[in-house]
């Protein structure tokens, strides 16, 4: 798996405006994304998550699938050393 970061710089756009430059932006590229973003925690530890994806939905499924594998692996690594 090949991990890829979408830059983002800090302009002076809106969330909303944001988020549908990135979602053109992946949707152009491939086939199927999925885009799981939170706000800083408030001040009791609470954050909006939210999830946005395009493409199959049984493909977007199998890359949060897979993906939460790839968390697993690596704290399976962090708790045995």
């Amino acid at each position: 798996m090949v991990k890829k970061i979408i830059g983002i710089k800090k302009q002076k756009e809106s969330s909303e405006v944001m988020l549908a430059r990135i979602k053109e932006d992946l949707k152009d590229r491939y086939t199927c994304y999925v885009l799981i973003a939170c706000s800083p925690a408030l001040g009791d530890g609470r954050m909006d998550v939210e999830m946005h994806f395009d493409g199959d939905e049984d493909l977007a499924s199998m890359l949060v699938e897979n993906a939460a594998q790839v968390f697993d692996v690596g704290e399976s690594r962090r708790e045995s050393q």
